[in-house]
């Protein structure tokens, strides 16, 4: 039922800024907490940023001052503005949402991921 649809990953130089979307469907993006995550070759997945259904948000040390994370509720996006991009930003990079559930813990799902890479 929920559908979570990255875009925007690409190649970019040292330095550069790239903007990651996330469509969502089958949940509304304002009543979930969102995130982006990434996962680099031979490591783990890495939380990078997150936002509470409220509003507050949370960013990985790593990524504190470059990376912003967003959403627009009207159009049911979830956005990822990174800047000052450098080749340890490598990564595939996946949107998350917690739907939230009667009696239980929210569940999470996730995109399938878009490539960014970083290089000269």
């Amino acid at each position: 039922q929920v559908q979570l649809v990255e875009s925007g990953g690409d190649l970019v130089q040292p330095g550069g800024s790239l903007r990651l979307s996330c469509a969502a469907s089958g949940s509304a993006v304002g009543y979930s907490a969102v995130a982006w995550h990434r996962q680099a070759p031979g490591k783990a997945r890495q939380l990078v940023a997150s936002m509470t259904s409220g509003g507050a948000t949370g960013y990985a040390d790593s990524v504190e001052g470059r990376f912003t994370i967003s959403r627009d509720n009207a159009k049911n996006m979830i956005y990822l503005q990174m800047n000052s991009l450098n080749s340890e930003d490598t990564a595939v990079y996946y949107c998350s949402l917690d739907r939230p559930r009667l009696g239980r813990n929210p569940q999470r799902y996730w995109g399938q991921g878009t490539q960014v890479t970083v290089s000269s």
